[in-house]
C-alpha cells in the first residue's frame, strides 16, 4: 500500500541528525549525504527545529489538506525518535537534568517526552477540526528501548527495560513486548486493560476491518488476525494461538537474548531457540515475566512440543536459516535438537 504524501520517509531505517542546525545530517558541500540523512526536510534546515517537531507540523498541514477532501483520511505517524543517535530535543532536555537524570539518560527521556508532544498536538488537532470522536488512534512501538549501547545509555547494560530483560533486538521480552493504546470513542472503553497478545501482522487486517472494508485481494497472504474482538470484548483470538519469531543473522551488538534465534509463544509458554548453540530456553511469561528461571529442563516435554511446532511453521513460511562458516552447512531447525 503506498502514501499519497510521503513526509520525511526514506529506506534507512534511522536518521543522520535530529537537529535542524545540522540540516538532519544532509550536506551542502556537493558531497554525497550520509545513508541516514532524513529528506523532505528543507524548509527547516539551518533552524532550531527538532525533527520530531518539523514531522509534526507538516503532519499536520497534510491533515489540513486532508480535511478539505472531505472524506476519510489515514496518517502513519512514524517518528524517528527514539532511534540513535540520541540527540538533546533542547525544548525539555534540561528538565531532566534538573531532576537529576545523566546526560545520556537526560537527552534518551528528552526525545520520548517530544514524541509524546507530537502525539498530543495531533489529538489537539482532533479535537479542534471535530474530527475525535469519528477517528482511530492507535499508538504502539517496533521493539523494546535500547539497552545494549554504553554510548547511548547510561547504567547496567541490559536492565533499562525492567523488569523485562534485555532490550532492542532481544529474543527476550525486553525486546519483543511494546505497549499499544487504542482509543476509538464509542467502541473502546476508556481506562480499560488487555493482557491478551498480539503481533504487528495483525495490525493490517484490523485496520482493514475497522475501516469497514470487507472484499479486497493482497498480492501476498496475510498472515496476521483482526485483534477487533479484544477491543470489543467479543472474543479473544489469542486463545490457542502461537505467535512465531525468526531472527537468523547477527544483529552487530551482544547480549542476553541477541543473536540468531527463533521463538514460540503458546499461551503461557514461550520457546527460544539458538541457531548457532542449538540451545534451548523455555519460560512461563505470566509467572516469570523477567526471563530469569529457564524450566527447559524440567518440562522436556513442552520443549519438544513446542520445537516441532516452531521447525514445522518456519518451514512451511520458507523461513530462513543461518549456517556454519566452517561447513557452509545450514544450522539445524529447532525440532532437529534434542
Amino acid at each position: 500500500m503506498g502514501f499519497e504524501v510521503n513526509i520525511a520517509g526514506h529506506a534507512g531505517g534511522g536518521l543522520a541528525s535530529y537537529l535542524g542546525e545540522n540540516n538532519y545530517g544532509n550536506r551542502t558541500d556537493g558531497k554525497p549525504n550520509p545513508w541516514f540523512a532524513v529528506p523532505g526536510l528543507e524548509k527547516y534546515w539551518g533552524t532550531d527545529t527538532f525533527v520530531s517537531e518539523a514531522l509534526t507540523l507538516e503532519a499536520i498541514k497534510a491533515l489540513d489538506h486532508a480535511k478539505e477532501y472531505n472524506q476519510p483520511f489515514f496518517l502513519y505517524m512514524a517518528h524517528y525518535a527514539i532511534h540513535v543517535p540520541i540527540d538533546k530535543d533542547k525544548r525539555f532536555y534540561q528538565k531532566y537534568i534538573n531532576k537529576g537524570s545523566t546526560p545520556k539518560e537526560a537527552a534518551y527521556a528528552a526525545l520520548i517526552e517530544g514524541m509524546d508532544k507530537s502525539l498530543g498536538d495531533l489529538m489537539d488537532w482532533l479535537d479542534k477540526n471535530g474530527e475525535a470522536d469519528n477517528t482511530i488512534v492507535i499508538f504502539m512501538s517496533d521493539n523494546g528501548g535500547l539497552s545494549s549501547e554504553p554510548e547511548w545509555r547510561d547504567g547496567k547494560l541490559h536492565t533499562q527495560n525492567s523488569p523485562l530483560n534485555s532490550g532492542k533486538g532481544s529474543a527476550y521480552e525486553g525486546g519483543v513486548r511494546e505497549p499499544m493504546i487504542v482509543r476509538w470513542p464509542g467502541v473502546v472503553k476508556p481506562d480499560t486493560k488487555c493482557d491478551k497478545y498480539l503481533i504487528i501482522e495483525d495490525f493490517y487486517p484490523t485496520i482493514l476491518e475497522m475501516a469497514q472494508i470487507k472484499h479486497y485481494k493482497t498480492v501476498q497472504p496475510i498472515d496476521g488476525i483482526s485483534f477487533m474482538p479484544l477491543l470489543t470484548h467479543t472474543g479473544d483470538p489469542s486463545k490457542g494461538r502461537s505467535l512465531h519469531w525468526n531472527f537468523p543473522n547477527h544483529w552487530g551488538n551482544d547480549g542476553p537474548g541477541i543473536g540468531p534465534t527463533c521463538t514460540v509463544r503458546k499461551g503461557d509458554w514461550k520457546l527460544i531457540y539458538y541457531y548457532d548453540s542449538g540451545k534451548k530456553e523455555l519460560f512461563n511469561i505470566p509467572e516469570d515475566i523477567g526471563e530469569k528461571n529457564d524450566l527447559a529442563a524440567l518440562h522436556p516435554d513442552i520443549v519438544k512440543s513446542l520445537s516441532k511446532e516452531l521447525g514445522d511453521y518456519l518451514r512451511k513460511v520458507g523461513g530462513q536459516r543461518p549456517s556454519f562458516k566452517a561447513t557452509g552447512k545450514p544450522c539445524p531447525w529447532p525440532d532437529e535438537i534434542k
